[in-house]
């Protein structure tokens, strides 16, 4: 079985720009419910089918496809639940590890993010200065819940 373990934190201050490398990435979620997300994603000429399972604590099955750009954004563009969740995520090497910063655009816009996988829910981590609150456990921050209830209307 695929399996996800990852922690989400907010961003404190400017310091995880330096030498940040970004990707735009465009997804939209064909089913969101609390037992299933199904997502569509656009990053560059590649595009991904991904099934993800319900959370339990930090960890949740996931399987991930590769599909057709194409045929994801003819997804993105016609089956998606609305609003689509636009970012630049951003790759910034810490402490042996590669952190991932989405920050967000289009209705989202303002939200920055970001998440460390880890290989078991107990894996130490090295944090960098510019994190800010843990919010792995708090479901307002999940993407598929950001379509319903997208940051800009908090």
């Amino acid at each position: 079985m695929g399996t996800e373990i990852e922690r989400k934190f907010l961003i404190q201050g400017e310091g995880w720009r330096a030498g940040a490398q970004g990707e735009v990435y465009r997804q939209g979620y064909l089913a969101a419910d609390p037992d299933r997300t199904v997502r569509v994603r656009v990053v560059g000429e590649r595009g991904t089918l991904t099934i993800k399972g319900r959370a339990e604590g930090l960890v949740r099955p996931e399987y991930e496809y590769p599909i057709p750009a194409e045929e994801a954004s003819e997804m993105l563009d016609h089956l998606c639940l609305r609003p689509l969740i636009e970012k630049t995520r951003y790759r910034v090497p810490h402490g042996g590890r590669m952190w991932e910063v989405d920050e967000f655009t289009g209705e989202n816009q303002g939200l920055i993010v970001a998440e460390i996988e880890l290989r078991s829910a107990d894996d130490p981590v090295e944090f960098p200065e510019w994190l800010g609150p843990e919010v792995s456990d708090d479901p307002r921050y999940y993407n598929a819940n950001l379509v319903r209830r997208p940051f800009g209307r908090w």
